[in-house]
């Protein structure tokens, strides 16, 4: 079984719960023998007419000898248990000892692991795509022992494992047969809100299982950030053990890979998400070439624009992204991007809630040069940028470690410091920002700003999360160093009418965020 994954709880207010479901895209042209054998999705008459069907029956029938289940086998080591003190106190007096079920000597003790997922056939001579999660050693280490495919006519083949991709979380194998039944690729950017679609998969371990529904909705992000986050959502039963099964609309095509259900009990209550055709079509492409995937990369940390932020700024609320930070040497620094840039369009596409800047440039050329329009100090103006390769995921954990991870710790001030007087404003009490205060709150020696002693538990800052020890560089992008430049720009901003105002905040080795902070509370 697939194990449960945790999406951010500030997106939705119950708990949720997540099967790691995410599937792959299919690279459909035959290679295998030429003759009358055809996709079994090849256009023919068994594609119901438009509306509710009568029966998915026909439709199942010819897709489901291409969709199959995947198992994996590994061994891993198990902890060794703590010391049972009666065998010790028994060793100590000479006693027997009984045998708890050890290897014997220090010799270290495996135990035998797997996943059950789906899949589906892609080509004749058995191209199978499922999901990397699948197919990934214990602890996202290496790859598991041994890969399982079993058809549903109940032969079973051994896989080897082609390529895989852990941004996708897509896998390609490849078992050894020919005039194998497949399915060809859809058009996924042609689903509409409302279409049938059918999911076939092996949920729970059960073995080919059919379920119908529609599409809820499209574009829908669970995590808010990559290139990735973009599903189709459907009410079609999604469980886990879906990994990697096909989504079919009513042509028999395959528009999605059941990928995840959001659920406060891990079960299906009929919000089920697929990863489009568009997005992993290109990745399976590229492993079944031997090749590591190509996406852009542009090389800045953002963050979406809120109502305060976007008020603050005097733009309209997700219309862009923040520029929080600029990888030095990377696409966006040569172009000439900085801190507090907000990115408007990019190649001519807007920037929103659907297609982020994530989205749009990892499925941009390497290489390519696009324009970039960017809104910086109260007025619109375009860059060029050359979008870079997107690094490994190990260099780029080594960015985000360097960088201190994300804006979540806490941060605390030396107890003795005082606020100075007259200086609370946005319901904080602000004070210069000393060394010793700067190391007490891991802040580095060369931080710049005005250090936050207390925060009122009743103002926007708290609710927004601001808090003791955090260092303000910034007000409306005008650094600040006292809390005398703090008040100021609070009294500009409101004799300008804003109803907000955009802090740039440092929590101790954290890396810098910005946050909308509302002046009428």
């Amino acid at each position: 079984m697939t194990s449960p994954k945790e999406f951010p709880k500030v997106r939705y207010a119950y708990g949720v719960a997540a099967a790691l479901l995410i599937g792959g895209s299919a690279f459909s042209i035959a290679t295998g023998p030429v003759g009358a054998q055809v996709a079994q999705n090849a256009p023919s008459q068994m594609a119901p007419r438009p509306g509710a069907p009568a029966s998915f029956a026909d439709l199942t029938a010819r897709l489901a000898p291409a969709v199959v289940n995947i198992s994996t086998k590994q061994r891993v080591p198990v902890q060794q248990q703590a010391a049972d003190p009666m065998a010790e106190l028994l060793r100590r007096f000479g006693a027997p000892v009984p045998d708890q079920g050890g290897s014997g000597g220090n010799q270290p003790r495996t135990r035998e692991t797997g996943s059950l997922g789906s899949g589906f056939i892609i080509s004749p001579d058995g191209y199978v795509v499922t999901n990397n999660h699948l197919i990934q050693g214990e602890g996202g280490k290496g790859v598991v022992d041994q890969v399982s495919v079993k058809m549903p006519d109940g032969r079973e083949f051994p896989a080897r494992i082609v390529g895989r991709d852990v941004p996708s979380d897509l896998a390609l194998l490849k078992i050894e047969g020919s005039n194998l039944p497949y399915v060809n690729w859809g058009d996924s950017t042609r689903a509409r809100v409302g279409d049938w679609v059918i999911a076939i998969g092996n949920p729970y371990g059960l073995g080919g299982t059919v379920t119908a529904g529609i599409v809820s909705a499209l574009h829908r992000g669970i995590t808010g950030v990559g290139a990735y986050d973009r599903y189709i959502q459907t009410d079609a039963s999604i469980n886990m053990g879906n990994s990697g099964g096909p989504m079919f609309d009513m042509q028999g095509n395959v528009i999605g890979i059941n990928s995840a259900l959001i659920s406060p009990t891990g079960t299906n209550v009929g919000i089920g998400l697929a990863i489009p055709a568009e997005l992993a079509q290109p990745v399976i492409e590229s492993l079944r070439k031997g090749q590591a995937p190509q996406r852009g990369y542009l090389g800045v940390g953002l963050q979406p624009l809120d109502e305060g932020i976007a008020s603050s700024l005097g733009l309209p609320k997700d219309r862009g992204e923040l520029v929080r930070s600029v990888v030095p040497g990377g696409a966006a620094a040569k172009a000439g991007l900085q801190q507090g840039d907000v990115v408007l369009s990019v190649n001519g596409r807007a920037v929103t809630a659907d297609e982020t800047v994530s989205y749009l440039i990892a499925n941009t050329q390497v290489g390519a040069r696009v324009p970039v329009e960017i809104f910086r100090g109260g007025r619109r103006q375009t860059v060029q940028v050359t979008v870079a390769q997107r690094p490994s995921e190990e260099e780029l954990a080594k960015q985000a470690n360097a960088g201190g991870g994300g804006f979540n710790d806490q941060g605390t001030t030396n107890g003795n410091t005082q606020a100075t007087p007259g200086t609370t404003s946005l319901g904080l009490s602000l004070q210069v920002l000393t060394p010793d205060i700067a190391r007490a709150v891991n802040l580095p020696a060369t931080a710049r700003g005005v250090i936050i002693a207390k925060v009122d538990p009743d103002s926007d800052a708290a609710e927004k999360g601001l808090q003791r020890g955090d260092l303000i560089i910034s007000v409306n992008q005008q650094a600040v160093t006292t809390p005398a430049q703090i008040v100021a720009q609070v009294d500009a901003a409101r004799r300008a009418g804003r109803t907000s105002v955009l802090l740039l905040v440092k929590r101790g080795a954290n890396p810098e965020a910005f946050f909308g902070i509302d002046l009428a509370r």
